[in-house]
């Protein structure tokens, strides 16, 4: 049986030439980058080098780059300090509904240390409501942060927009951009942020590694004490091999995002459109044309997303019905719930992603492998539909 992973939201298979210069680290440059020997100043030097290409990925220089241990730590970092930071001028953030976990249990967090946060609305498409973020801003209002990509549907947020409302009201601006980084081009000059969160894994690169992008000038309190690394703003030996794993990605990135970003959008659509063909009553979910290229959000009518996945993994094919960091809740989607749909519509909602390892030959197998098990559950089902495709 041939396996197929189409959970690259999820996380990406490393590349080989990223694991080759990692492994290089972990067997020879094995030096705690902070020590002053030799061996230090040799694992020093390919920090320096990966903080230079991760800089150059999003357009920051060398010294607004933090590495941290990935997207959950950078944006726990960016709530927590930001708002510390900057208390003494108010206590209001703004945010959306439906950012990632680590960002809204953070604003909870903030909000039992007396912070008052405000949780916006978005559209059916995902869309962020900018007039409730005008609406919402006041005097107290120190932060506001919005994703720039949502990881449930793929629809990209009006950034620009956000930022420059923001700003014109003295207000700073975070965006956690795990899920942007590698399907858009992100320059934090044009886009005029303050912090922008970022992850190695999803990019190619290994886990457990990630940055913070903090703009020259911004005050941010420290996450995590004990140590003087990361010029003093974030303690604990620098994972090096992780770090350098991840800026290899970041190059390789830089060279080939275009093309890979392309192929992605083909596949992609490829599937959309043979599925469309293949089953009937789903509905493809997110913004039409603002969108990540390698996403697919589909929801089967009267079929039990989670009975689908399991389906598929028995098929040989990788799946999901949500984010990897919500696995075991078994709530509806809280995404979906935002975006305005039923509580049955978000339980019956799958998740394909691709990357540029996947084929147009898996793409028809999977189409098939679904067509057979939305058969098989909806003749389960005591509903009975008509045959109308969406």
């Amino acid at each position: 049986m041939q396996r197929i992973y189409l959970d690259n939201v999820a996380t990406t298979k490393v590349s080989n030439e990223v694991l080759t210069e990692m492994l290089d680290v972990l067997g020879e440059n094995f030096g705690n980058p902070n020590s002053p020997h030799s061996f230090g100043r040799d694992a020093e030097a390919v920090i320096d080098l990966a903080r230079d290409r991760v800089a150059k990925v999003i357009n920051a220089d060398r010294g607004e780059i933090y590495f941290t241990s990935g997207g959950t730590e950078s944006n726990n970092w960016a709530l927590y300090g930001l708002a510390m930071a900057n208390r003494a001028k108010g206590n209001h953030i703004i945010t959306s509904k439906i950012e990632h976990e680590s960002v809204l249990e953070s604003c909870k967090r903030l909000e039992k240390m007396g912070f008052k946060v405000t949780y916006l609305n978005v559209d059916k498409t995902g869309l962020v409501d900018i007039a409730e973020l005008l609406h919402y801003l006041d005097q107290d209002t120190i932060l506001v942060s919005v994703m720039a990509a949502n990881n449930e549907v793929g629809t990209i947020e009006n950034l620009k927009a956000i930022a420059k409302i923001a700003h014109e009201k003295g207000v700073l601006f975070h965006t956690d951009c795990v899920q942007a980084l590698g399907n858009f081009k992100l320059d934090v000059k044009d886009l005029d942020v303050d912090a922008m969160t970022l992850s190695s894994h999803k990019i190619h690169g290994p886990k457990g590694v990630g940055a913070l992008y903090v703009k020259h000038g911004v005050k941010i309190d420290n996450l995590i004490v004990g140590g003087e690394q990361e010029r003093g703003k974030r303690g604990g030996t620098l994972n090096v091999a992780g770090i350098v794993g991840f800026g290899k990605a970041c190059d390789l990135l830089l060279n080939n995002y275009i093309v890979d970003c392309k192929k992605m959008k083909y596949l992609r659509d490829y599937f959309v459109s043979s599925l469309e063909k293949s089953v009937a009553n789903i509905t493809v979910n997110g913004h039409a044309h603002q969108r990540i290229p390698g996403l697919a959000s589909v929801t089967f009518q009267n079929v039990d997303g989670e009975a689908l996945m399991c389906l598929l993994d028995l098929a040989g094919i990788s799946v999901s019905t949500g984010s990897a960091c919500s696995t075991g809740n078994k709530a509806p989607n809280y995404v979906l719930l935002a975006m305005g749909f039923s509580s049955e519509e978000a339980q019956s909602t799958v998740r394909f992603s691709f990357s540029i390892t996947n084929t147009k030959d898996e793409i028809d197998y999977v189409v098939e492998e679904i067509r057979k098990a939305t058969d098989k559950l909806r003749a389960m089902s005591p509903i009975k539909m008509t045959k109308k495709k969406v």
